[in-house]
């Protein structure tokens, strides 16, 4: 079990819109991050695009589960995502499955997150959302 794992989950999960400049105690200037929709190099830009991402939002919360760490410096968090966006289903919360794949050495340099896109975004917009849950019928 990693201590930094928990460490940064603990302070990841209560990061929000009004204290983002705490990112710079878990991630090194030079920070690599990636999800299934962007790709982020550098603290300030990470920055940049963690506001974009709480101020479209009415509500964000991670609650973390896992903590596997799988070598000196690398390991997993799992965790699921919270959120209520305005024009997304419905203004209703959604709920999110994923995980984190990072690389330390004193602070995070490397941060990749895996989930589903469509669960995120896709599912819940008016038109696209129906066409996939017709899709994901015919298929089950």
């Amino acid at each position: 079990m990693s201590d930094f794992l928990r460490r940064f989950s603990r302070q990841f999960a209560d990061l929000d819109k009004d204290n983002l400049q705490r990112l710079a105690e878990l991630y090194t200037d030079d920070v690599h991050f990636t999800d299934p929709l962007h790709e982020v190099q550098g603290l300030g830009n990470l920055r940049i695009y963690f506001a974009e991402l709480y101020a479209n939002v009415s509500e964000l919360r991670f609650d973390f589960h896992g903590f596997d760490q799988i070598g000196e410096g690398e390991g997993y968090l799992r965790w699921v995502m919270s959120y209520r966006h305005p024009r997304l289903g419905g203004g209703r919360l959604i709920r999110v499955d994923g995980c984190s794949h990072l690389r330390w050495r004193d602070k995070v340099y490397r941060h990749r997150d895996y989930f589903d896109a469509g669960a995120l975004i896709y599912e819940h917009l008016p038109l696209l959302g129906r066409a996939i849950a017709w899709l994901k019928r015919r298929m089950g």
